[in-house]
């Protein structure tokens, strides 16, 4: 009885498949360390502010910093749905100064049928924050009825919200919000300036929205949705997804996102100004790209948003502490929005690089065995 061997493969193709699995690995790794850029760049600021100045990392300081980074969480969070689904909200800014100068506007008192009525804090905040949901649902109309590009919908409503606070305001700021015992109108300053247990409450409220985006986006069907219709509009229309209705609530979600964030803003300073706000449109921006989420959309989450949003404020009063020129905090922030953007564009590329060299490595032959023959 004799037995017959299949011939083995050459050298040449076995050394392919070699070099096809170790680039595929040495893709995966690089991925990985992608993954992880914020983290990694979060990690290094801490460290290097803390070898340059001794408060840095003291108690009070880093629950200040967090208690900062909690205004760009916030709105960074609503910026994340609206880029998951693969498009942009520049108007977020905007809405953080008309939320506050509503707000400023309650408070000092509604003249209604003669009499000037001062509303209760708690309906002064609704009111404000559905005034930056309506901008939201109006960017949302914009983008899915009229087909405007997200770009332009939104920068059009930059102007159109930092304008309308401009015209409630004339232009003016509304001092002491604090409100007044006799007229029921106190308790605004507790949002931005009261505390829980030694934490300030605006840390409190990004924990709460962050951890309502998450079940959002992960467990409710909407969340499945918003991916898809980031990863594939087309494709997700054509399954039975309601792509419009999506589209318009994620922008009405980043408008209500930046009016807590303007009211927070407008608590703690106890006055409110038109202008505030102006250019925290980048700031969130930057905070989702950093966290690993993908300009064009389907890519992203929470963690690495919020992890983003740590790494620019962390740098912003790390720069602070160190007494650096207010021109090169402004040069260093845009740097690393440009290397975020810069980052994102070569994990997308190196994805696919890996993508391709993985089914190269699967598709290599394997080494040939002896076969038995009869």
């Amino acid at each position: 009885m004799s037995t017959a061997t299949v011939p083995p493969p050459t050298s040449e193709r076995r050394e392919a498949a070699a070099s096809a699995a170790a680039q595929a690995h040495r893709l995966r790794l690089l991925n990985v360390a992608f993954e992880a850029r914020a983290f990694i760049a979060l990690a290094v600021l801490i460290i290097v502010f803390s070898l340059l100045s001794d408060t840095f990392l003291t108690v009070t300081n880093v629950i200040t910093m967090t208690k900062h980074v909690a205004i760009n969480g916030i709105l960074a969070l609503g910026m994340l749905l609206v880029i998951l689904k693969g498009g942009i909200d520049l108007s977020v800014g905007s809405i953080v100064g008309l939320s506050g100068v509503v707000a400023g506007e309650l408070l000092g008192g509604v003249t209604l049928f003669g009499v000037v009525a001062y509303p209760p804090v708690w309906v002064v905040i609704l009111v404000a924050i559905a005034v930056g949901t309506l901008v939201g649902a109006i960017n949302g109309v914009l983008v899915t009825r009229f087909n405007v590009a997200p770009f332009i919908a939104t920068l059009g409503m930059l102007y159109v919200a930092r304008g309308a606070a401009l015209l409630i305001s004339d232009g003016e700021t509304y001092p002491n919000l604090g409100g007044d015992p006799e007229l029921g109108n106190t308790g605004f300053d507790w949002l931005g300036t009261g505390k829980l247990l030694g934490i300030p409450v605006s840390i409190y409220l990004l924990a709460l929205l962050a951890i309502v985006i998450t079940v959002l986006i992960r467990k409710a069907p909407f969340g499945r949705w918003l991916y898809a219709t980031g990863g594939n509009e087309r494709a997700a229309e054509l399954s039975g997804v309601p792509v419009r209705r999506v589209k318009t609530r994620v922008y009405m979600i980043s408008g209500a996102c930046a009016a807590l964030s303007g009211l927070i803003i407008a608590s703690e300073l106890t006055s409110a100004a038109p202008q505030a706000g102006e250019t925290f449109e980048l700031n969130a921006i930057a905070a989702v790209v950093i966290g690993g989420a993908a300009l064009s959309g389907g890519r992203g989450n929470v963690r690495g948003t919020l992890v983003g949003a740590f790494v620019i404020g962390f740098l912003a009063d790390g720069l602070v502490n160190l007494g650096i020129s207010t021109f090169w905090q402004i040069l260093i922030k845009g740097a690393v929005i440009v290397l975020a953007v810069v980052l994102d564009q070569g994990q997308q590329r190196f994805q696919k690089r890996g993508a391709a060299a993985a089914a190269a490595a699967e598709t290599a032959p394997a080494p040939a065995a002896k076969a038995p023959a009869s």
